[in-house]
């Protein structure tokens, strides 16, 4: 069964309804009973509640608050009072979002978020859309500074063989369905994605990287 936790939340708050099956495999499901969360914007800490014209919200920081949060860290007072706030919210360090159907997706770690001009973009969302490219066989997303001191997101491409696929080309695609803000404005082709064994992407390999451009 599909669902979200952590130590923290010994060990879960969202879990896949067994009686529902609308409910996307891809999603965390709903919230189990007896608990409560949250959405909140990383940059203004404003709680996120509007359902945009797509059915789902704006990415933001998933906050869990129950009887399944632990009390704290033991003998780690600082690192509990930056974990869990006054009023009793576990700050996860993950981003969601909240589909009007009553369930949340995960979508990148905060630590990950590309900050730009105000916006928060995450790169996993960027990524999956790269790989729904027909001639993009794998990819990945970080933020770079560009010549202003701004980040910016720079997207890695592993492209088809032989397939003549272009820079222009990857950014077209990925301009074509998002909002302007997040649009990746660098590309890079690669031979292969850096992955941990689990198949997670080592974006710090590619920041080592891009400091040794």
């Amino acid at each position: 069964m599909q669902g979200y936790g952590m130590s923290e939340l010994s060990p879960v708050s969202h879990a896949m309804p067994y009686t529902r099956d609308d409910v996307p495999v891809s999603s965390v499901g709903t919230i189990l009973p007896n608990i409560v969360c949250k959405l909140v914007d990383t940059a203004s800490g404003e709680e996120i509640t509007e359902v945009e014209a797509e059915g789902v919200t704006r990415p933001g920081e998933l906050w869990v608050k129950g009887p399944n949060v632990m009390l704290g860290y033991l003998n780690r007072p600082e690192a509990t009072a930056e974990t869990i706030d006054a009023d009793g919210f576990l700050h996860t360090g993950d981003i969601a979002v909240y589909h009007e159907g009553g369930y949340f997706s995960i979508v990148d770690r905060v630590k990950e978020l590309i900050k730009y001009h105000g916006y928060q973009i995450a790169p996993a969302e960027l990524e999956a859309l790269l790989l729904g490219h027909p001639q993009v066989m794998d990819a990945a997303v970080i933020g770079v500074l560009d010549d202003e001191r701004e980040e910016i997101p720079k997207a890695f491409v592993v492209a088809a063989p032989d397939s003549g696929l272009t820079a222009e080309e990857v950014m077209s695609f990925v301009a074509e369905n998002v909002a302007p803000y997040k649009k990746v404005r660098r590309v890079e082709f690669a031979d292969a994605i850096p992955k941990s064994t689990s198949g997670k992407i080592l974006r710090k390999d590619l920041r080592l990287r891009e400091q040794g451009a």
